[in-house]
C-alpha cells in the first residue's frame, strides 16, 4: 500500500469537516480516512465559539429564510440536536434558551404577525407574544433607561423555554472527531499544521501536498472555508464563482441582559444578518450583540496573511464589478455598508453601534457594552458570475471527478450533518461503498 494513502480525505478541521469525518468513521464501510487540519487544533477559525453567534438555526426565527428553506434547515439542526443528546452534551456545550424574532413598529409587527400564522404549522411549538408578555418575559424590550415603556409596539414570536437553541460547534468539531476515532477496524488519522499547498488529479487517485508531507487519496473533500475556493480555482474548477469574505464583529455586554436570543426582522433588501443579541455561553451568558458586516480583503481573521489569497479568489472582472455596482447603487445597501465599517472605529463604533442596538434594548447605556475582541470569524459569501449576483447560503463545486469543494456560510454550522450526508452519498456512490443510511436516520433523524 503506498504511503498515506487513504480511501477518503478530508480538508479542513471546522464543523463541517468534523461532520463528514464522524459519518464516514460511523456509517459507512470506508476503511482508510484523514483529516488534515492546517492548524495546531480543531475549529480555530469559524467553527470556533468565539467566531459565531452559537445559534441552532431551525429557520423558526431567522425572518430571511423562506418556509422551504426553514423545511431543509429544521431538519438539519434536528441532527444537531440528536448528536448532542445521544452523545451526552446538554448542558456541556449544547443548552436551551428562550428565543424569539421581534418586530418593533407597525410595518415589522404586521410582518410578525404574518409570520406566526405561515410557520406556525411548521413549528407548533411556536408562541406569539404581544407587548404586555414580552415585558413579562424578556423586559429589556420593553422598558427605557427611566422604567418608561418603548411607544411603539413591540411582538414577538419564538419558545419562552425548553427548545436546544445554543451551542458551541467548536467543542462539538471536537467531540465528533473524537467518536469517530473510536471506530473499530478502521484508520482515521488526523494531521494536525497541515496546510493543503496543492491537490492535483493524477489517473485515478488525487495528489495532496502539505508542506511537508504528500497524501494520496481515491476521494477528497475540501471543507476549508474561503479557501475551498481558493483550492478549487488551482484545479480550474469553480471559475464561475468568486469569493467575498465578510466578516462579522460583535459587541459584548458586561452582564446578561437578555434572558434568550432575540432576533430582529430583516430588511428585505439587505444581503446579510440583521443585528440580534444572544446569551454567550462562553461568557458566562452575557449578552453578545451583532455581528456586523464588514468586508475584508482576507481570507482568514485574525491570524496573518491570506490577502493574495482574497484577490486570487475573488477574481475581479467586470462580472464582479457588476455585483459590486448593483449592492453599492441601493442606498439601503450602501448605508448599510458603510455604517457597518464605522462600526469598527474605536469609541466612534460603540456610539455608533448602540444606536441600532436599542432597537432590541433601548436602556442599552454605552458603559455596558464593549467591542469584543477576537470575536467574529470570515463568512466566504459567494459571488456567482454567471448570474452576477451574490448567492446567500451555501455552495459547493463537484467537477464529478472524486473531488468536492464546499463553501459553508451561515447556518453551515447548523447544516454540517445534513451536508456530510449529501457528501457521503457522493463518496460511497463514487467509490462503491455502502452508507448505512438506516443508522444514520434512526440515530439523527426518528
Amino acid at each position: 500500500m503506498i504511503k498515506n494513502h487513504y480511501d477518503v480525505l478530508v480538508v479542513g478541521g471546522g464543523i463541517s469537516g468534523a461532520a463528514l469525518f464522524y459519518e464516514l468513521a460511523k456509517y459507512t464501510n470506508v476503511n482508510r480516512i484523514a483529516l488534515l487540519e492546517k492548524y495546531d487544533r480543531l475549529s480555530k477559525l469559524n467553527s470556533a465559539g468565539t467566531s459565531n453567534s452559537q445559534t441552532i438555526h431551525f429557520g423558526d426565527i431567522e425572518t430571511n429564510y423562506t418556509l422551504e428553506k426553514a423545511r431543509k434547515v429544521k431538519e438539519t439542526a434536528s441532527m444537531v440536536v440528536k448528536y448532542c443528546l445521544q452523545h451526552g452534551h446538554e448542558n456541556n456545550f449544547m443548552f436551551a434558551h428562550q428565543k424569539m424574532a421581534i418586530g418593533v413598529g407597525d410595518v415589522e409587527v404586521a410582518a410578525i404577525k404574518k409570520r406566526y400564522e405561515e410557520f406556525k404549522e411548521l413549528y407548533p411549538y411556536l408562541e406569539f407574544f404581544d407587548k404586555a408578555k414580552l415585558a413579562l418575559i424578556e423586559p429589556k424590550l420593553i422598558y427605557d433607561e427611566n422604567g418608561n415603556e418603548r411607544p411603539e409596539d413591540v411582538v414577538g414570536m419564538g419558545v419562552e423555554g425548553g427548545e436546544y437553541s445554543t451551542v458551541d460547534f467548536g467543542k462539538m468539531s471536537e467531540s465528533m472527531v473524537s467518536e469517530a476515532q473510536k471506530a473499530e477496524g478502521k484508520t482515521t488519522d488526523v494531521y494536525f499544521n497541515s496546510q493543503v499547498l496543492s491537490i492535483k488529479k493524477l489517473g485515478d487517485i488525487h495528489v495532496v501536498m502539505t508542506k511537508d508531507k504528500t497524501f494520496t487519496a481515491d476521494f477528497v473533500v475540501v471543507n476549508a472555508g474561503a479557501h475551498s475556493l481558493f483550492l478549487a480555482h488551482q484545479m480550474g474548477y469553480g471559475l464561475e464563482y468568486a469569493c467575498l469574505p465578510v466578516a462579522g464583529s460583535f459587541y459584548l455586554s458586561k452582564k446578561k441582559i437578555l434572558n434568550g436570543k432575540v432576533y430582529m426582522v430583516q430588511h428585505p433588501k439587505l444581503p446579510f444578518a440583521a443585528l440580534h443579541g444572544d446569551p454567550d455561553i462562553l461568557a458566562d451568558g452575557n449578552t453578545r450583540f451583532g455581528p456586523t458586516a464588514l468586508v475584508l480583503p482576507k481570507l482568514e481573521r485574525y491570524v496573518n496573511g491570506t490577502y493574495l489569497d482574497f484577490f486570487k479568489t475573488l477574481q475581479f472582472d467586470s462580472k464582479v464589478a457588476k455585483v459590486f455596482y448593483d449592492l453599492l447603487k441601493d442606498s439601503d445597501i450602501r448605508n448599510y455598508i458603510f455604517r457597518n465599517f464605522f462600526f469598527e472605529v474605536p469609541k466612534y463604533g460603540k456610539e455608533l453601534f448602540i444606536k441600532d442596538a436599542r432597537k432590541i434594548v433601548p436602556s442599552l447605556q454605552l458603559d455596558e457594552i464593549e467591542y469584543a475582541n477576537n470575536f467574529g470569524g470570515v463568512r466566504p459569501q459567494v459571488i456567482n458570475k454567471t448570474e452576477q449576483k451574490l448567492m446567500l447560503g451555501e455552495a459547493s463545486v463537484n467537477p464529478g471527478t472524486g473531488i468536492v469543494f464546499n463553501m459553508t456560510p451561515s447556518p453551515g454550522a447548523t447544516s454540517c450533518l445534513g451536508n456530510a450526508r449529501r457528501d457521503v452519498r457522493l463518496v460511497c456512490a463514487y467509490l462503491g461503498k455502502t452508507f448505512d443510511e438506516d443508522a444514520f436516520k434512526r440515530e439523527l433523524i426518528d
